[in-house]
This record gives C-alpha cells, structure tokens and sequence, in this order.
C-alpha cells in the first residue's frame, strides 16, 4: 500500500497501487511533437529506430522529421488539413507521424488490412488530401486507384529499400521478388526522397491548447455500417504516455530513460503501437527495432540478439514464441517489460512466457476512444488472474446497469464500464449524434464492456454490449461480415459469430440459410468470394450452411441459440 489520500471507498484501486504510483499525480499534457524533440535534445546520438541493418539517432530522425515538415508543407499541409498514413513499420512512418503534426495537419491512420470500400470511406469521410505510403504492389496500387474516385489529391510514395543499410540490395531482391509496383509519373505523385529534398525550415504552427487540437483520426468500427474516426487530441496522447511512464515508475523502477530497447512489431497504425510503442517509446528515449510484420523466427532472433528490454505484443505473438522450436535455446533474459492487449491473454500463456523469460507478462485493458490507455495490471504488487487490472492514475470506472445506463450498480455486480479521464477522446469526428450517445450525463465514455470490479479494484471483463469478435488483437464486427456475405447471390439469411481459436483468441463463424434453389458452397468458394469485400483479419473460419436460422418471436435472428450450440459442442469435444 503506498500513502495515496483518495477515498479508498470511491476509488478501491488505490490500495492496489504499487509504492511510488499515485492516482492523483499529475499528467504532463504537450503538443505530440514535443515528445520527439525533447528526446532529441536529450540523447541526440542514442538510436531512435533500427530498420534492416540501418541506425537512425534522434539527432538524425529529428532532422529526417523537419524536413519531410517543410516538404508537407510545400505540397499544401497547414492546419485543417488531413494526411493519410497507409504504411507498415517503416522510418517513413514515424517521420511522416511527427512531420505531418509539426507542419500543422492532422494524422489519419489507414490500416492495410481494409478492404477497398472501407479505405473509400475513410478517404471521403476523413476529409484526406494527401496519403503517404509504399512503392510495393500490396500497398500503392490500392491508394493509386482512390485517386481518381475519391477526393484523394496527393500520394507521397516511399521505398523500403531507401530506408535500409543496403539500399541497392534491398532494392534488387525485392524487384527478383516481384514486390514493387510501377509507380505513375504526373503532378500527383510525389517521392519521399523529393518530401525530404529541403534545408527542414518548416513554418512552425503552434498547439496552443493540446486538450482542443486534434492530432490524430483514429478508425475505430462500429456494430453498425461503417467504421467511426475517433478525433485523439494532442492532450488525449500524451496524457496516455505520462500514464504508462507513471505506470512503469513505481519502486523499485522498471524502465531507464535513454537506456531501453523496444520491439515494434505490433502495427503501428494500430492505436495500441501508436501509443505503447512509438510515441512511449520516444518519449523513453528508447531505440525502436522495427519489424515490418509479426514473423515469429525474426521476432525472437530479434529479441535474444538485439537484447530487447521491452515488448508490448498480443496474444498471438506470445502463443507463437513459446511454441517456437528450440525456444528454450534463445537467451531472453533482457526483457524488463511486456505488455499483452487486444484480447484475453490465456493463463497458461502467461505463466509459459514468464517461466521461459523471467520477465513479468502484465495485462491492460483500453480502447482506441481511450488512447488506448485504460486499466493496467502492476508489475510489482498485486496480481489477479483472470482481470485486466486496476485503473491508471487520472482515470475513474464506473459500472451502469447494462438496461438501464442511468442507473449505476453496486460494487461487484455486472455493469457497463464507463471511464473519464484525460486520455478519452474528444468525440466522434462529424458524428455529434454517435458522440452523444457514447456517453453518460456526467461525462463518462460507456466502453460497451460488460465488467465487474472488486474490493481491491482490480476490473474483470465479463461481457460485451457491442456485437464484436476479438481476432488476434484486432476488433472484427460481424455486422460488416453479415452485410458482405449478403452479397453472394445464393445467400439468405446469415449470423456471423465469433467461436474460440487456440490462436487468434477468437475467430468469425458463419451460419448461413441459402435461397431456395441455389447451389451450396463450400468454406473456400466463400473466402474467394469475400477476397475483395474484407480484410485479411475479418475473415471467416468456419461455415455452417443450414436449412434455417435461429430466430426471436418477433422474427429476429437471433445468435444466442448459436453461441449456446457451439460452448455445448466444446464441452463435448
């Protein structure tokens, strides 16, 4: 127990806190690329990103930063305008984040999972001019293609192989490969050796209230239609950022300012690598290991040999470490602090990676409205099996009767979770009516997750409100797959549902009646004829064709018949 003086009654939590954390300590807030230049200032020629054999220092990414700034800048980026990031883990990527914020845009980040009529809704409804992303053929043709049929005006289009130690051999296997695209030639398209090509003076637009200017629209989906942009402000981020650094500052100390070395495998257009990876990270002074994609024979060659001190990852990645042959040959021991979020991470995962590590697996729980701070799980102290945790410093839950949100209930029932703090969202963007209902008349964010929290304050999800399958840390809603797999002419009626997967945590499933007359199919016609209406994580695994549905009096379809068939079916097997 530490010396905290907030109510233990209201905030039960704070008991739990590790000595040295205070819920009440107070959360530097700062324009976003602050965190970049600070760090620069401190440790100029520490590492800032390691990228196929090539060291980039602080000093070096700092100047990289300023002059792709200016280059933003030359080609129309000023307040109010928007720039879309279409990009895997590459330099380009964190350059291009922090440029974009210094010339005085805004940051859209667009997922290379989406599918083409998502990518189209998040051109148009984001209001983005200009995207930058890659010459390789699973990335710019699909961006070259909305130039013409959306309001897309601008592609910057960079190369891996610019980035690496060995341009030209990088360049070769790549074009042997067959991975680049051919690259149009007009007023449109735009190199980013040609951003960079700049003395870095860029005109300076200061963030005069972080709390109110937005950095950063993050796509979050929704139960319903077409994904939401979740407006993160510059306070919203960095708040995040003094959250976990407060989280990992208790006694004795985890992590060492200039000292650190992160893994970053973890997508970084994904707002849970955005924030614990990147710009924690920066923030730390750590070196970023950039990996391009989770690969596990890279990833833990990478671990041992490059002594990483620090890797936040999801469930998956931590199944497939300790399923890797031979694992218990790799030295692991330098890791200090991993992170596992996205999903429920299984007991005997854990307990598994910390015997092989001797490192700490420690469990969060947050959201993209969240920024995506939320709960965290001490390192020192308390631990609770089967709970996300306790709630960060700045942040207060609250649990809302689930049919009644009005109503708030007793400690220990089942409620909707709801959070306030400095992290959480400014609101929806263009969606006054969605921010609206999002929210309780006192201010709390209604998260959808159903949980309890118990008399030491640590929170257990139970439920969820909201339709949605967690696959593989990414949320995967089966209202988009039902309204794909409705195209295929010989479909009548489908639920989709989300059934275990030793993997992915969970996977789609989908129970479909056919129309009368029309010819069955099997589980791989339907994966091609959804190739092009989803992404590679919305995919479905499983198929049922049945001669009818399970549906409500009223004539509903209903899944909870589904879910009941499938937990009978596990408990059999």
């Amino acid at each position: 127990m530490n010396d905290n003086v907030i109510d233990a009654v209201d905030f039960p939590w704070i008991k739990s806190y590790p000595a040295g954390v205070r819920w009440e300590a107070q959360l530097p807030v700062m324009p976003v690329p602050q965190l970049l230049d600070d760090a620069a200032a401190k440790w100029p020629d520490n590492p800032a990103l390691d990228f196929m054999g090539r060291k980039i220092t602080y000093r070096e990414l700092q100047q990289l930063v300023d002059r792709a700034a200016k280059g933003f800048q030359k080609l129309g980026v000023k307040p109010g305008v928007h720039v879309g990031l279409y990009l895997p883990n590459t330099p380009h990527y964190v350059i291009s984040f922090f440029a974009v914020l210094k010339a005085g845009g805004t940051v859209v980040n667009y997922s290379p999972l989406d599918a083409e009529k998502v990518l189209e809704h998040k051109v148009e409804d984001s209001e983005t001019d200009i995207i930058v992303t890659l010459d390789l053929k699973v990335l710019y043709p699909q961006m070259d293609k909305l130039l013409g049929a959306t309001r897309l005006q601008k592609l910057v289009i960079g190369s891996i192989a610019e980035m690496a130690a060995h341009p030209d051999a990088v360049r070769g296997h790549m074009q042997q490969a067959g991975l680049l695209s051919e690259v149009a030639a007009d007023e449109r398209h735009h190199s980013f050796a040609q951003l960079l090509d700049n003395d870095g003076a860029y005109t300076p637009y200061p963030v005069t209230d972080p709390a109110d200017a937005i950095a950063v629209l993050q796509y979050t989906g929704g139960t319903t239609g077409l994904p939401k942009g979740a407006m993160l402000t510059h306070a919203n981020l960095t708040a995040a950022c003094s959250q976990i650094l407060a989280n990992v500052s208790g006694e004795p100390k985890v992590l060492e300012e200039g000292k650190e070395r992160v893994l970053a495998v973890l997508p970084l257009f994904h707002i849970y690598a955005l924030t614990v990876d990147m710009l924690f990270g920066i923030q730390m002074g750590a070196e970023l290991v950039l990996h391009t994609r989770f690969e596990v024979e890279a990833a833990v060659k990478d671990l041992s040999a490059k002594k990483i001190t620090v890797f936040p990852g999801v469930p998956t990645m931590y199944t497939a470490i300790i399923n890797y042959p031979d694992i218990g040959n790799y030295d692991l021991s330098s890791l200090k602090f991993c992170n596992s979020g996205g999903a429920p991470l299984p007991v005997e995962v854990n307990q598994t990676f910390q015997r092989l590590t001797g490192c700490c697996l420690v469990e969060g729980w947050g959201m993209t409205e969240t920024s995506p701070t939320g709960t965290f799980t001490p390192i020192y102290g308390t631990q609770k099996v089967g709970s996300c945790g306790i709630p960060t410093i700045g942040v207060t839950l609250k649990f809302v009767s689930v049919d009644d949100p009005t109503q708030e209930v007793s400690r220990g029932e089942r409620g909707e979770m709801c959070i306030k703090g400095p992290n959480v969202m400014k609101g929806y963007w263009k969606k006054p009516e969605a921010t609206a209902a999002s929210m309780t008349a006192d201010g709390f964010f209604r998260t959808g997750d159903v949980a309890t929290m118990d008399e030491d304050g640590f929170v257990y999800i139970v439920d969820r409100t909201k339709d949605m399958i967690l696959c593989g840390g990414y949320n995967v809603y089966p209202r988009n797959i039902e309204e794909a797999i409705y195209e295929h002419p010989s479909v009548a009626e489908v639920s989709v549902i989300g059934i275990p997967d030793e993997y992915r945590g969970q996977s789609p499933k989908a129970f479909i009646s056919l129309k009368k007359g029309a010819a069955a199919f099997t589980l791989e016609d339907l994966k091609g004829f959804l190739k092009k209406r989803l992404g590679k994580h919305e995919m479905v695994q499983a198929m049922e064709i049945r001669a009818e549905l399970p549906k409500t009096p009223v004539g509903k379809l209903s899944k909870k018949e589904l879910y009941d068939e499938e937990a009978k079916r596990r408990a059999v097997s």
